[in-house]
């Protein structure tokens, strides 16, 4: 595995956002939003950063780059530190006043699709699609895998009180080890249907939702089913609860977010999303609900009316905090922008003559060359049916306006830069790097 890397930018230039604007920064899908104690406010996307937002302001306070794919999930500890997730397979722990990695941890074998801390901060739990739930000591960094999982974990969650964790998964089924020794308790089935999110619902109660679109609740510690509450016939993709009430957001697959009272009342609807609706994240007083979806946005809402909310309106004009670059693990601080920035293309792309091509071709020689043409590469049959040629300035927009708008229908991931000097930072080192030699 690459070493973890991470590029903090501070102040990005942004256009001006009005009262009720949504907090957009990320190159691609929001998959998980967390909220701390203390009120701040992280992301993590598909455009393998973590953004910590400056809510009032309208936008990011920190970028942070650590992964070397997709964010999935995105957890707060109660010091104001923050852990994340991805389908690199690695765990890393942030210091988010200082916006540096304090530890990275391995030990999945493959993609983690959730994770949470328990109330007290010390311990972390991840489920992933290597068929594990593991539990992590968050001061040593060691992790052990829980006995009993079987196929690939979709979802995890602490019980209020820290003594048990829950995982739901692919085959269907809720398992509940207990944190001190990890024993299985018990397993509780969930409609034969994959599960896809998880919460406690105080201190007896555990709710799940799946692919069947359906709410489940059962009443803890014995397992009894409680209600099964059927939302609609499209798969739910995610699960909060408000600290308190029980009052519970459900994301879905069209990009609705409902949310359902204790009772199991679908109180409303929100259509909070252009495409599924990944992330959700009450703040701690349970009256307001951050939402992430795949329209690369991250929303506000007030949880009791459905109404949408935003940072404040402010006057037009850029961001002026300087931009602070800080080295990745181990590299050099004063790393060519452009190459930092192609970090977050090396899953896909190499720019050697004779690189191997990964999930995307090698990009040497990319400058006049026509678009899908390189020899022994598999193109998309989308792809093949364009008539351009790669040129700086196609490479710009690409970039600028997304893949999906210049290169509709291809296999390359969403993912746009918006700040003009960041993608002529990338262009100009694509050139020396993949110029015929």
């Amino acid at each position: 595995m690459a070493l973890a890397r991470i590029v903090v930018s501070l102040g990005l230039v942004m256009a001006a956002m009005a009262a009720r604007a949504d907090l957009a920064g990320h190159g691609g899908p929001v998959k998980a939003v967390a909220v701390g104690a203390a009120g701040q406010v992280l992301s993590g996307g598909f455009d393998y950063s973590l953004i910590r937002w400056d809510v009032e302001g309208g936008r990011p306070a920190a970028i942070l780059y650590g992964h070397d794919a997709a964010v999935n999930a995105v957890a707060m500890l109660p010091d104001g530190r923050a852990l994340s997730a991805g389908d690199d397979g690695l765990l890393i722990l942030w210091d988010l006043d200082d916006a540096r990695p304090v530890r990275r941890m391995e030990g999945h074998g493959g993609r983690i699709a959730s994770l949470a801390i328990d109330p007290a901060g010390r311990t972390a739990a991840s489920a992933g699609w290597d068929q594990t739930v593991r539990l992590w000591d968050l001061a040593s960094g060691e992790g052990r895998t829980l006995e009993g999982a079987a196929g690939n974990a979709n979802a995890v969650a602490f019980s209020p009180d820290g003594r048990l964790v829950a995982a739901g998964g692919q085959d269907g089924f809720v398992r509940i080890w207990r944190v001190g020794d990890g024993t299985l308790e018990r397993s509780l089935e969930a409609g034969g249907l994959a599960v896809n999110g998880l919460a406690f619902t105080g201190p007896d109660g555990l709710a799940a939702v799946g692919t069947d679109g359906g709410l489940r609740q059962w009443r803890l510690p014995h397992g009894e089913p409680i209600r099964t509450v059927a939302l609609g016939p499209l798969p739910a993709l995610a699960l909060a609860a408000a600290p308190g009430t029980g009052v519970l957001a459900i994301g879905g697959v069209d990009g609705t977010v409902s949310i359902v009272s204790a009772s199991g009342e679908r109180l409303r609807r929100i259509s909070a999303h252009r495409g599924a609706a990944w992330g959700l994240a009450f703040d701690p007083a349970g009256r307001t609900l951050y939402t992430g979806g795949a329209d690369g946005l991250v929303r506000i809402w007030d949880a009791g009316t459905g109404d949408e909310l935003g940072p404040p309106a402010r006057a037009p004009g850029p961001a002026t905090a300087p931009r602070v670059a800080l080295a990745p693990w181990g590299a050099s601080a004063g790393q060519d922008r452009g190459a930092v920035l192609f970090r977050r293309c090396v899953a896909c792309h190499t720019v050697e003559p004779d690189g191997a091509n990964r999930a995307g071709p090698t990009l040497y020689g990319i400058f006049g060359r026509k678009v899908g043409t390189l020899d022994g590469y598999p193109y998309s049959p989308a792809l093949r049916t364009l008539d351009f040629v790669w040129t700086p300035e196609k490479v710009d927009e690409l970039f600028g306006l997304g893949p999906h708008i210049v290169t509709p229908g291809s296999k390359m991931p969403v993912q746009v830069i918006g700040d003009p000097e960041e993608r002529r930072a990338l262009v100009r080192w694509l050139e020396q790097q993949t110029r015929p030699r």
